[in-house]
């Protein structure tokens, strides 16, 4: 901690000039295979193979969700089961994972790939960045100020990834308050009040401008340069609504949440601690009922229970509408399924006809069985990690994931594609998982991985296809590009999971060396004993701590169909049709950690970026803006990784106000509007409870 992220775009920019490197070095040596020539240097390093290479770091970027799994059993502070570092049982589990989303990736092309609809805007950045590397021509544009702007975008990449890396030291390191700019609080640091409406750390961040810091802004991985700007306004309209709920919720001490920080993600017993789960858990990690009964239930901040409230919203409102508003398109997409499948198919029935397609039409498809052998595969090696060693879990946890991506992955995929927001499905997949294995918070973390993951490898191999697409890279070749990175970084990546378990002294603790304290892995840990341990009917179910929570579901269902009703009433407001309702239920989610410090920024950049200078010079916004993004975020990858390894590795630091102010009163130490006295507790006490 922290924890270094290099982006795709520092891939893209590392990769160029290897490229034009081997391209004036390599000999023209090679052989004739299947009556195609295969060669060092087949020619000029292009756009196409840049942009394939860009593909598969893109596939290799992220390690196996199941590493959380073999850090949580293997560890002695978790599960403490020395199976877990079998290299065999390590290998299987993680190629299942990280190849089950190929299958349902390459049956829902004809959804989220080929409908020009789905734009996926997070590719327009990608490709943007792609362009700057390639495009010879220079078209000199009118800009801001009247002024004709002829630098080109590669020229204009450079420069701006170069001020970044400059600038983002600042920030980052020197000027820590630049970062988390809480200027109201400072007001007054110990003003209760004051700190949890603005606060940039421990409050709710109501602020107009609350950081300096581009990489505030990258929190969900997108920037308002990057979406359309009525996806950034939709996305702070839903947090803004649920700034009050959360208000509500504390100021009125609802559910004991007064005693607790108001915006936090950790799980706290009934003295405002942090829950210590090893108090209700027995040597196997199984639930201890009579553990649990002497110490205290779960509780969570108001800020958490609002994140859930509208987590179970989002899903019924992505299913409702997908159903009211692209039912036609998804009908289209399975005809041309079935199409596929069928001996005498009619080549022009069902067919997008849009440019993309047209000019991708001279290369030959992946057929569906191609995608369905590595769905074949990577079910085999999941059944056989889970059933061949002591996992306390049934291999039925792969099918329960590729059934829940089934039913999702078409409404979660376009909505990705049209607004860049994902909606995940990991509280979805823990709810119903807790639900089937109460108790067992081993299987529990089975059927978080298999229900989440499936569908979000799904999604993301599926906007690698449509940047395919938008280059003209033969399909092919794409696949073939991402089943050996994939194969190669699972292998990779296992093998440093195994370095850092076994080498890395104290690992995970808070006496590990570097930093490496591993918070991602400890979330992961409590989250899997919450849910799968405690169990969702406790918390959630009848009589539960938080069953008003379920409303959720009924919400969910009703926002779209109202949002539907009053478009269609009123087709002459055209401000109504910027309202998008999923996005709404996505901004409303964002608390615990996040805060409106986060979003508010997108608001004032997005309108800049996509309503006034898209409006007024087309011609300059075309050329620059998606560059930019490109080069913000290289700029920020390169200057972390180097700020990290020279100075934070090193335990060298800046002790002046500018970095100590951010941690000052309320902001180091959150104020609670109840408190404990000493022996006190909140709630039902030791035996009051079941």
């Amino acid at each position: 901690m922290p924890a270094i992220t290099v982006g795709l775009n520092v891939a893209q920019l590392l990769a160029y000039p290897l490229g034009k490197f081997c391209e004036k070095t390599l000999p023209d040596v090679g052989f004739t295979l299947f009556g195609s020539r295969h060669s060092l240097n087949p020619g000029p390093f292009n756009r196409k193979e840049h942009m394939l290479i860009t593909i598969m770091a893109n596939v290799a970027g992220s390690t196996p969700y199941t590493n959380n799994i073999i850090w949580s059993q293997y560890l002695p502070q978790y599960f403490n089961q020395s199976y877990a570092g079998q290299f065999s049982y390590q290998i299987l589990i993680a190629l299942s994972t990280n190849l089950i989303g190929y299958g349902m990736a390459g049956l829902t092309r004809r959804f989220l790939v080929y409908p020009s609809y789905c734009v996926w805007p997070a590719s327009l950045v990608t490709i943007a960045l792609n362009n700057a590397f390639h495009t010879e021509t220079n078209v000199p544009v009118l800009g801001p100020f009247k002024k004709i702007f002829s630098m080109s975008r590669y020229t204009f990449f450079l420069w701006a990834t170069l001020a970044m890396f400059v600038y983002f030291w600042l920030p980052n390191y020197i000027f820590l308050a630049l970062s988390a700019f809480s200027w109201l609080s400072w007001i007054s640091p110990n003003n209760m009040v004051l700190s949890n409406i603005t606060g940039f750390s421990n409050g709710l961040g109501l602020n107009p401008w609350p950081t300096f810091d581009w990489n505030v802004l990258l929190f969900d991985a997108t920037d308002p340069l990057m979406v359309p700007f009525f996806s950034t306004f939709n996305k702070f309209l839903g947090m803004f609504c649920s700034f009050f709920v959360v208000i509500g919720i504390w100021w009125s001490n609802a559910y004991n949440t007064g005693y607790l920080p108001i915006n936090s993600n950790r799980v706290f017993d009934n003295t405002g601690g942090r829950y210590d789960i090893q108090r209700a858990i027995n040597e196997k990690g199984l639930f201890d009922a009579a553990k649990y009964e002497a110490y205290s239930p779960a509780y969570l901040s108001a800020g958490n229970l609002v994140v859930y409230l509208f987590f179970f919203a989002i899903y019924p409102a992505t299913l409702a509408y997908i159903l009211l508003n692209h039912r036609y398109e998804v009908t289209m997409g399975f005809k041309n399924l079935w199409n596929s499948f069928r001996k005498n198919k009619n080549s022009e029935a069902g067919q997008y006809k849009d440019v993309h397609n047209r000019l991708m039409a001279v290369y030959s498809e992946v057929p569906e069985w191609w995608y369905l052998i590595v769905l074949l595969g990577a079910i085999g090696c999941g059944i056989g990690g889970i059933a061949g060693w002591e996992t306390y879990t049934t291999p039925a946890v792969v099918f329960y994931g590729l059934i829940l991506c089934i039913v999702f992955v078409i409404p979660v995929g376009i909505v990705k594609a049209m607004t860049g927001m994902e909606v995940t499905l990991n509280v979805l997949a823990e709810f119903i998982g807790g639900s089937w294995v109460e108790g067992n918070a081993l299987a529990m973390n089975f059927f978080k991985s298999f229900g989440y993951v499936t569908c979000a490898h799904a999604v993301w191999f599926a906007n690698d296809l449509k940047l395919a697409h938008y280059v003209k890279i033969p399909p092919k070749h794409t696949f073939a590009a991402q089943v050996i990175a994939t194969l190669v970084s699972t292998f990779i990546c296992t093998g440093i999971l195994n370095f850092q378990m076994n080498d890395i002294p104290n690992v995970c603790t808070p006496e590990a060396p570097q930093k490496m304290t591993c918070p991602g892995i400890n979330t992961f840990f409590t989250a899997s004993v919450l849910w799968g341990t405690i169990g969702p009917k406790k918390i959630f179910g009848h009589n539960g701590q938080y069953t008003v929570l379920m409303l959720g579901w009924p919400l969910g269902l009703i926002l779209p169909v109202m949002t539907w009703y009053v478009q269609k009433k009123f087709p002459q407001k055209k401000w109504l049709r910027q309202i998008h309702p999923i996005v709404l239920l996505y901004g409303a989610m964002y608390w615990a950690p996040y805060n409106l410090s986060y979003v508010i920024p997108s608001v004032w950049i997005g309108w800049l970026s996509w309503i006034y200078c898209k409006s007024r010079f087309l011609g300059f916004w075309s050329k620059y803006n998606f560059v930019l993004s490109a080069a913000f975020t290289t700029g920020i990858s390169v200057a972390a990784v180097i700020i990290f390894f020279s100075l934070d590795w090193a335990g060298i630091e800046i002790n002046w106000w500018g970095n100590t102010v951010t941690s000052q009163g309320c902001e180091g130490d959150a104020c609670l509007l109840k408190t404990l006295k000493e022996g006190e507790y909140f709630g039902p006490g030791p035996g009051e409870f079941h």
